[in-house]
């Protein structure tokens, strides 16, 4: 990065003179400095002191290392001066800066290419610059090299080495040593590489199957992914191969075979799949048979046979049963479409399709009755139109030859021509009479209904017309004749015409009005000053031409006011200078207030700018003009002024300015200014700028020589010249790079000794086998490398006392009796061994230990004690004494050499061992030689046993065979099911999304048209709206019921056992169906037996669905009498068709009885499948779809129990459950371990939550299952005092939607107070417009602002650029990127961790939940959302930043 001037350098002119730096000769300045005189003016520089102290002040600040010294700015002579020293300190300031941030850039950033700008000096300046440059150039290059190949290999490139000569100079020490080891890895790799890559090719892409890597010379890693590379080549081709052969006999039509092969991942679902297409293949013939009984025999219409994937007779034989089907399906329903037609009133159509036999004479009937109903219609047609329509009165319908129904309508419809020819003639002659202004006649005919209505509000007519002439003739005068502004007429009870009339004459009055008042306001206005004002109403004409005349008077004061301001404001105020006013059209006293601005200005003008042009003239150095302008007053003094300044500027600069320029500037150190015949301030000045200049010089000299120093590898210099400020900072950093170098280059120096020592000690215990060689060796190689003078090395061996350290060998100690053998424990070296750690005695006090020599003996100064250890087992100790410290770098190698030690001494105890072992081995056999004889006398009379035995194990392994083959077989079965079920589980989950998705949009905005918030629909209309909700409801709950015997069949139901009060269960019961029977007009009880116990440990939520199910039957199925609960203990005798009741200690059961329709005996079972009803009527007439039984059977069966049936038709019928005491699936004692502080803690939980006393809540009393969104209405209510409760695990199931009553669908449930919501910013995040436009319509009703994004990027990017969002309305379906992952990458956000972002979504499979959760979704809600319940839960969440607890508190 190279220095470039800035914009202030740029803009500022430059004030150096031109030439050698000196007035021009003959100038009187110039004279007067030769001469050693004042200047022409009278003044030295000596006289101006404040120039002189504020200059040595700069000086000593730069003198200090405070390169932010600047004089102020200032004009005349001293302008230079200052403009010159400030050049300098600035120039001192960015070199110093280019120094700290070239060293950031490097030694922090890492930016290897960045350089010290050289083009902000010359000289030494520019040294210093080259040196520091060249020394980073040294350093960086071979970095930079490298990170080159490494970054080559790391992208796959392989081709790319090292160079070891860098700038013709090769590389030396550890940059060699990298240099090397690197080229030698690329090599490797590029070996390695070709031939597993053509192995690939040739498996993997060109299809030649058996091929093997063949790489020789590799081991370790590379012959492992060498094995792993021809392990997926061959298995590769068997599997390949077996799917061939399968897909080749399918091909043919042989449908026998099925792959074998092994296989895992996709080859697989490959497997799987050509398999299930094998057996689909052989099933089809049923689909087609199926579809010809439905169509041709049952008379279900439209079914058609789906056969995919077939070809040749099977596709011929799918199409004649098809086109069977389709012809019956086309003739019956081209006749009910007639027929329907006529039921609708339309004549037109007529039976088209084509028919024979019986349906051709059906065809023929209702074709004939089509047209007699036809001929008939027409005529009855024509009357109604003349009478009712054109108008013609008086006619009648003459229907020849009809009778009977057709006869009685044709008299009607005469009756009621007559009665309108009547009705209508009256009522013409009365409303004729009016149009002629005759407002005496009324209508008279009698009339009823309508005709009535008409024949009054005629009548009325005629008397407010009456009453409505005097009115309008009465306000005409007061306005248009009297002059009384303001009078309206007021005319009650008309409408149309008249109140059209009515109103022109009050808008007559209103304009005439409003146009006299607006011009009084105008020229009231215009009298006391204001010139803003003009006529703005409306006229045209007269009133038009007197508004424009005032309005033009209003232009041309407003002008002439403005003009004179503009000018008096230019000259006398901005001093924008030379300003006249220009006004036309003025006269008298306007027009001489105009002269006098005028000439104000121009004399201010001319004045002004002479002084503006002499000032700017010293500004710019240019010292030669003075002001001439005639001036008068406090102007000639500021002349006189100026004038003295200009004199007395230019004796002084030019010596300073010199010797700035050659060391500020040109970087020529050593230079001083030598100014003559100068005192006082400017003799200060003088010699603050030798001073500042003999500083830098010094300065800048000792930073080059250190940087030219370290450059040249030495770096034992370090910067020691006196600094202050940003140089001393400068100087400091540099010395700190110099340490910095200094102390890598030492550890990497260590950690060469280091691995070079480890490296070669371990060489030379390679393939050693003798312990005790071994054990010397070690103690002559390791005492002298860590420079220790005495050491000794103890084997731990084991012996008739136990576990011994026996003295093994040392280095220049000689033992002392009974020193040689230790105990574990036994001083320091026996206590090093118990603990396994290293033990280090600094400064042995005296007479401790001596290491002699044969001319003396001294004390050590450290010793240390190091355990050998292999896999945590102690083998050994070292101990080492030193007459110096032990070093760090010392220590570090004992510690890493002992773990090599162990491995070769663990080596070589093993192979004693083994050869220990071998010799008695050795022995044994001989031994054993000596039994084998008597052994094979025994042989001779077992193989006659052993003869019988196989051929009993044949006959064994012939079944065993036959077994694993039937075994297979249903393994392959279980696979094909398991298949089936996941096939069947993504279609549920994939139709509920689908689903739910248009429902959500359906029942919301049903929802707000039902509210009817705008008052804007009727109320038929309103009832459409629910209706449409009603039957989303419908739909909603058919969806949940299909869910639910899907999650049955597929047995993922979950049960969340608890402890369940039957008091609760009875006033759930008592709630939902009492008044739901009484509305029916039916008895409704509920009975408790005695006996029974006041709590079930069972699922409550599945319980009051299997009640629900059975009372809703009940209720249905029931048109009077009564529907009863009865609750009581299962007989103990009975034997059920469940073990776990069979098992129970008590059953409790729960009848439901009625004495509705009842159920034939021969129907009792197909009710309990699915879709299945008692007969085809009974969903005609009473509706449902046939899933209640079932699905509540199946919840029965996962609880432990059963449901039994009894019933009589006409009579009613009874449905017992039964159910355990209880639930055997989970231990009850599980919630009582639980503690009273484990309900309510701080932990974040978004599911249901158990509401109550926290004891009740655990110990079975009452409490009740709570959705979050119940949290947020109770902190809206209650404020934010209330604890926050947390379950106590998020394992309840997900809430179904809460179905509200037939009578509020449509309608809230409850009010929810919705304030906090007011001015919240909301985002939604769906693909779905249609969810968005209803979220979008319910959300801004209660004052909520609403952003829109259709995907998860966009998402992402709108919560960016709108940090203002309060919360995240996400779904989960999306294109590219899901809801999941756009959860999981806005927690990453930061500042977004804690955003509440509520997951509403049509994925209501099991499983689905538990994955938005787990991505950071704060709580979960499936569509179709219930909108009270969603406002319920934004409030608690908005809240939760305010303080008061949110549904995750």
């Amino acid at each position: 990065m190279r220095h470039t001037m800035t914009t202030a350098e740029r803009g500022r002119p430059s004030r150096r003179p031109s030439g050698n730096g000196s007035a021009p000769a003959g100038t009187p300045a110039r004279r007067a400095a030769d001469a050693g005189q004042p200047s022409p003016n009278g003044t030295l520089v000596a006289e101006r002191p404040e120039i002189v102290t504020e200059l040595s002040d700069a000086l000593e600040m730069l003198r200090r290392g405070d390169f932010s010294a600047r004089l102020a700015r200032r004009d005349g002579p001293d302008a230079d001066l200052a403009e010159l020293f400030n050049e300098v300190a600035g120039r001192m300031e960015q070199r110093n800066r280019e120094f700290e941030r070239v060293s950031r850039v490097i030694g922090r950033d890492g930016r290897m290419a960045e350089r010290v700008d050289e083009s902000i000096g010359s000289g030494d300046w520019a040294a210093g610059a080259q040196a520091i440059n060249s020394l980073i150039d040294d350093l960086a290059r071979p970095t930079t090299e490298v990170a080159r190949v490494i970054d080559a290999v790391a992208r796959g490139d392989l081709s790319q080495q090292m160079a070891l000569e860098i700038g013709d100079q090769p590389l030396k020490g550890e940059f060699l040593r990298i240099g090397t080891t690197v080229n030698r890895m690329v090599d490797q790799l590029s070996s390695f590489a070709d031939e597993v890559t053509r192995v690939a090719r040739e498996v993997g892409t060109e299809g030649k199957l058996g091929g093997q890597a063949q790489v020789r010379g590799v081991s370790g890693v590379w012959r492992e992914l060498t094995d792993n590379v021809n392990s997926m080549a061959g298995n590769l081709t068997g599997q390949v191969r077996n799917i061939a052969q399968v897909t080749t006999a399918v091909a043919r039509g042989d449908l026998t075979q099925k792959i074998t092969v092994d296989a895992r991942g996709e080859i697989l679902e490959v497997k799987s799949t050509v398999n299930t297409m094998v057996d689909q293949l052989s099933a089809f013939a049923d689909e087609v048979t199926r579809v010809a009984r439905e169509v041709g025999t049952e008379g279900k219409l439209g079914g058609q046979a789906h056969v995919r994937g077939i070809s040749g007779t099977w596709a011929e034989l799918t199409e004649n049963v098809n086109q069977l089907a389709g012809n019956l399906t086309g003739q019956v329903r081209n006749i009910a479409q007639v027929t329907t037609a006529v039921a609708k009133g339309d004549l037109t159509q007529k039976i088209t399709v084509d028919a024979q036999g019986e349906i051709a004479e059906l065809k023929s009937t209702v074709n004939t009755m089509v047209d007699q109903l036809s001929s008939f219609a027409d005529e009855v047609t024509r009357v109604a139109r003349e009478v009712g329509t054109d108008g013609k009165l008086g006619g009648q319908a003459t229907v020849r030859g009809v009778s009977g129904t057709w006869q009685e309508l044709t008299n009607n419809v005469n009756q009621l021509a007559g009665n309108l020819t009547g009705q209508v003639r009256n009522i013409a002659q009365v409303t004729t009479a009016v149009a002629k202004g005759d407002l005496t006649q009324k209508i008279t005919v009698d009339a009823r209904g309508e005709i009535a209505e008409l024949k009054n509000t005629v009548n009325t007519m005629v008397d407010q017309l009456s009453s409505f002439a005097d009115e309008v003739t009465r306000v005409a005068r007061e306005v248009g004749t009297d002059g009384k502004l303001g009078g309206q007429a007021q005319v009650r009870g008309v409408s149309g015409t008249w109140q059209e009339l009515t109103n022109n004459v009050n808008q007559l009055a209103g304009n005439l009005t409003g146009q006299v008042r607006n011009i009084a306001s105008v020229t009231t206005a215009v009298a006391k000053g204001d010139l803003t004002q003009k006529i703005t109403v409306d006229a045209q004409g007269e009133i038009a031409e007197l508004k424009n005349t005032v309005n033009t008077m209003v232009d041309q004061l407003s002008s002439f006011a403005d003009e004179v301001t503009r000018v008096a404001r230019e000259v006398g105020t901005d001093g924008k200078l030379g300003g006249q006013a220009q006004v036309r059209g003025v006269s008298g006293t306007w027009r001489e207030l105009t002269d006098n601005v005028n000439s104000m200005a121009g004399n201010l003008t001319s004045q002004v700018r002479n002084i503006a042009s002499v000032t700017t003239a010293v500004a710019k150095g240019d010292l030669g003009q003075k002001i001439t302008v005639d001036a008068q007053g406090e102007i000639l003094e500021l002349k006189n002024t100026v004038n003295t300044m200009v004199d007395q500027l230019s004796s002084f600069a030019n010596e300073v300015t010199r010797v700035a320029r050659e060391v500020g500037t040109e970087g020529k150190l050593g230079g001083q200014a030598e100014v003559r015949d100068v005192s006082g301030t400017w003799r200060d000045l003088t010699q603050s700028v030798n001073i500042l200049a003999g500083n830098l010089t010094t300065q800048v000299r000792a930073i080059a020589d250190v940087a030219t120093a370290v450059t040249r590898g030495d770096l034992s210099q370090a910067i020691t010249v006196e600094t202050q400020g940003e140089l001393a900072e400068l100087r400091d950093n540099i010395n700190q790079m110099i340490n910095n170098l200094k102390d890598t280059t030492t550890k990497n120096a260590e950690q060469d000794w280091l691995k070079s020592n480890l490296a070669r000690i371990g060489a030379q215990l390679q393939g050693q086998r003798d312990l005790r060689q071994v054990c010397q060796m070690i103690m002559s190689e390791i005492t002298p490398v860590v420079d220790a003078q005495q050491g000794a090395f103890f084997l731990l061996e084991a012996t008739r006392e136990g576990l011994r350290l026996r003295l093994a060998s040392s280095y220049g100690y000689a033992p002392r009796r009974g020193e040689s053998v230790l105990s574990l424990g036994e001083g320091l070296v026996g206590q090093a061994a118990v603990e396994r750690r290293s033990i280090r005695v600094p400064q042995t006090p005296p007479g401790y230990l001596s290491i002699g020599s044969g001319l003396g003996e001294a004390p050590p100064a450290d010793l240390v004690i190091v355990p050998v250890l292999f896999e945590e087992r102690v083998l050994g100790v070292i101990e080492l004494a030193s007459f110096k410290n032990f070093s760090d770098l010392h220590m570090s190698f004992l510690q890493q050499l002992v773990d090599t030690l162990g491995v070769v001494l663990n080596t070589i105890i093993a192979n004693a061992r083994t050869e220990e072992l071998l010799a008695q081995s050795q022995r044994l056999t001989q031994e054993l030689q000596a039994q084998s004889m008597e052994l094979q006398r025994t042989n001779a009379e077992l193989q006659e046993k052993a003869a019988l035995l196989s051929e009993q194990n044949r006959n064994i392994e012939i079944k065993n065979r036959e077994i694993e083959m039937a075994r297979l077989g249903l393994e392959e079965k279980a696979e094909q099911l398991a298949l089936s079920s996941q096939y069947k589980t993504e279609f549920m989950a994939n139709m509920s999304h689908e689903l739910r998705t248009p429902l959500n949009s359906l029942l919301v905005l049903a929802r707000l048209l039902a509210e009817n918030t705008e008052s804007n629909l009727t109320g038929r209309q309103i009832e459409f709206a629910r209706t449409i909700h009603d039957a989303g409801w419908d739909l909603l709950t058919l969806i949940n019921d299909i869910l639910d015997l899907s999650k049955v069949e597929a047995g993922k139901m979950d049960v969340h056992a608890g402890r369940v009060a039957l008091d609760d269960v009875c006033g759930y019961v008592e709630q939902t169906f009492r008044a739901q029977s009484e509305l029916k007009g039916l008895r409704f009880a509920v009975e408790r037996g005695p006996g029974v116990p006041d709590q079930l440990f069972t699922d409550e939520q599945r319980l009051q669905q299997i009640l629900k199910n059975l009372l809703s039957n009940a209720v249905k199925f029931t048109d009077a009498g009564t529907v009863t609960l009865s609750i009581h203990v299962g007989p103990e005798d009975m034997l059920f068709a469940s073990p776990t009741l069979n098992a129970a200690d008590r059953v409790v059961a729960f009848a439901v009885t009625d004495t509705g329709i009842g159920v034939a005996a021969d129907k009792l079972k197909l009710i309990f499948d699915p879709f299945q009803q008692a007969d085809g009527s009974t969903s005609r007439k009473y509706g449902g779809t046939g899933l209640g039984l079932s699905i509540s059977r199946e919840i029965a069966r996962v609880l432990g129990g059963s449901i039994t049936v009894q019933s009589d038709v006409g009579r009613g019928s009874t449905f017992t459950l039964y159910l355990p005491e209880r639930y055997p699936g989970e231990a009850p004692d599980a919630l009582d371990r639980l503690q009273d502080d484990t309900v309510f803690s701080g932990s974040s939980y978004s599911g249901p939550l158990m509401v109550g006393s926290p004891r009740t809540a655990i110990s079975g009393g009452p409490a009740r299952v709570v959705d979050a969104e119940e949290i947020g209405a109770a902190i809206i209510t209650q404020g934010a005092s209330a604890a926050r409760p947390t379950a106590v695990e998020n394992t309840a199931p997900e809430p179904r939607p809460l179905e509200p009553s037939r009578s509020m669908r449509g309608k809230p449930t409850h009010t929810v107070d919705t304030s906090v919501l007011a001015g919240r910013t909301v985002l939604i995040v769906d693909d779905d417009v249609r969810n968005v436009f209803a979220l979008t319509s319910a959300l801004e009703l209660h004052g909520l602002t609403v952003l829109y994004a259709d995907n998860g990027a966009a998402g992402i990017a709108t919560l960016q650029a709108h940090p203002e969002v309060d919360l995240v309305l996400m779904d989960v379906m999306m294109p590219d990127m899901d809801g999941n992952e756009t959860t999981a990458a806005i927690r990453k956000m930061p500042g977004f961790s804690e955003l509440p972002i509520l997951f509403l979504t049509a994925k209501a499979m099991p499983g689905d939940r538990d994955k938005s959760l787990a991505a950071g979704a704060s709580d979960y809600i499936t569509k179709p959302v219930d909108l009270d319940r969603l406002l319920r839960l934004m409030s608690g969440w908005v809240t939760r930043d305010a303080g008061a607890p949110g549904p995750d508190a």
